[in-house]
């Protein structure tokens, strides 16, 4: 039993003799507190009227040694502190990101010619948006240290690429206020993000090619979507690419309204289903290409091989996709789940997703305040806690012989996971958007092999065709799968 001081003369308060018991029967699942600490300390900052002094950073560090100094002696006690150190840990991870950013912009109230170094290029439904770095706001203005968004006119010509120098007229607008009380923080997001501005073109752009440098996978990025867009025209190409490059820009309104209010806003935006099925489907293809050449198989091991080889293609999948929040903490779990198999211990874990979380809070702490954050590990967590709970029960049920069998308990899985993941992001989902999916159950029951199937695996095909020019069958089979789904989202959303 643990107990608080260590002389066996010393008093005994019942109430914190009572939580040491408490502490001592859940030491297992101490840690899992820790990231809920560290988001805490993010909420205190973000909750603040003003900006803190930066000496409190430094309360972290003496926390952490506070912990190990007090751990030994008074367990309960230091499990206080390593809360409190956590708290301070993301308190001051938040004052850092904030020091270290740009000062925000004041663009001019007037239009002005833009120049700057194309970064990203996004297709939309009706033209071109452009993000540029280094950018001036007039001839003789400086180089900005913020980047700036700007969307070309409907029938501007120009075709810009990532590293192009590029020249327009356009209204820039520093990013705008939250509409409303509580409502998302347009100002904040691109604080943090490095944007300074967004604006529009009024007038034709004019384009030196690779006048500069672009980010990585930004050409393969803007390339791959092009050519999605040419062989599958409309709303199953704008969304193939998307799956690809992870912009959602290019799909018309109409059809991103019925996939959201269907429930199946999760399979547009790249995250653990995807690469579940890009890591799995790489993993099970390079252990059977290395067990088909015989001098490999005899000399390196088929699982530690595939498992590198599926590091690879998830890590490559993240940055192609423009490593957004849910793709961290889906490629981090995945990293420790591959970890876990390689090193033959359990695979999926509540700790998995605490360090996940903990990963994407230390680089990115302003997301633990979007959606995205929050419903990502809200479906995650009501996952792995309701197979932890479930999981006695089901391996049961699964030893059970007969196709018919099979495919009942896979859909019944399925429509568990669907009313799982469901239940976890409803409340956020109602939060940021003011939308109840009732039907989700069905449409992803019905999208969601679909998507594992059809789209994902034709998509990735027709990544490993293109350089040969062979991407055409591969992509209508991708189309097929994406027509689909839509049909499912249409008429859920009805």
């Amino acid at each position: 039993m643990v107990v608080l001081f260590p002389s066996s003369s010393a008093p005994r308060i019942p109430g914190l003799a009572r939580a040491a018991e408490a502490f001592a029967a859940e030491r297992q699942q101490q840690a899992l507190w820790l990231p809920v600490a560290m988001g805490a300390g993010i909420l205190l900052y973000f909750s603040l009227r003003r900006e803190p002094d930066a000496w409190l950073i430094w309360l972290a560090p003496g926390l952490m040694v506070a912990v190990f100094l007090v751990a030994r002696r008074w367990p309960f006690c230091g499990w206080l502190c390593a809360l409190a150190a956590a708290g301070s840990f993301g308190f001051a991870v938040s004052v850092w990101h904030a020091q270290r950013a740009p000062p925000p912009l004041s663009p001019p109230p007037r239009a002005s010619v833009v120049q700057g170094i194309v970064q990203n290029v996004q297709a939309l439904p009706q033209g071109l948006r452009v993000t540029l770095a280094e950018a001036q706001l007039g001839p003789d203005a400086p180089r900005l240290e913020r980047s700036i968004r700007v969307r070309l006119r409907n029938d501007d010509p120009a075709r810009p690429a990532p590293g192009d120098l590029l020249n327009v007229r356009a209204l820039i607008r520093a990013p705008a206020a939250p509409a409303y009380p509580g409502a998302w923080d347009f100002q904040r997001a691109a604080f943090f993000s490095g944007q300074g501005g967004v604006g529009f073109a009024i007038g034709a752009a004019e384009v030196t090619q690779g006048a500069g440098e672009a980010p990585p996978f930004a050409g393969l990025r803007t390339e791959l979507e092009a050519r999605v867009l040419a062989t599958l025209p409309g709303s199953a190409g704008a969304i193939s690419a998307a799956l690809l490059t992870g912009s959602q820009s290019a799909i018309p309104p109409a059809d991103l309204n019925a996939v959201r209010d269907s429930g199946l806003a999760h399979l547009l935006s790249v995250s653990g289903l995807h690469i579940a099925i890009v890591m799995s489907v790489s993993f099970w293809v390079t252990r059977l290409l290395a067990a088909l050449y015989r001098p490999l198989a005899l000399r390196v091991p088929g699982k530690l091989l595939a498992g590198c080889g599926a590091l690879l293609a998830g890590g490559f999948y993240m940055l192609l996709t423009g490593a957004q929040v849910p793709m961290q903490r889906s490629f981090a779990m995945a990293c420790l789940v591959t970890l876990a198999i390689l090193a033959g211990r359990k695979a999926i874990s509540l700790r998995g997703l605490g360090w996940a979380a903990a990963a994407v809070m230390v680089f990115d702490p302003a997301a633990l305040l979007g959606p995205s954050f929050q419903m990502s590990f809200a479906a995650v967590l009501a996952l792995i806690a309701g197979w932890e709970a479930l999981q006695p029960r089901l391996v049961g049920l699964r030893g059970q012989k007969g196709w018919a069998w099979r495919i009942g308990f896979g859909v019944l899985g399925l429509m568990m996971t669907s009313v799982l993941a469901g239940a976890a992001t409803a409340p956020f989902g109602l939060a940021h958007f003011g939308r109840l999916q009732w039907y989700g159950v069905a449409a992803n029951a019905a999208a969601v092999p679909l998507t594992s199937f059809i789209i994902m695996p034709a998509g990735m095909l027709a990544a490993l065709l293109m350089p040969l020019g062979l991407e055409a069958a591969p992509l209508w089979v991708r189309g097929f799968g994406v027509e689909g789904v839509l049909w499912v989202a249409r008429i859920v959303a009805a």
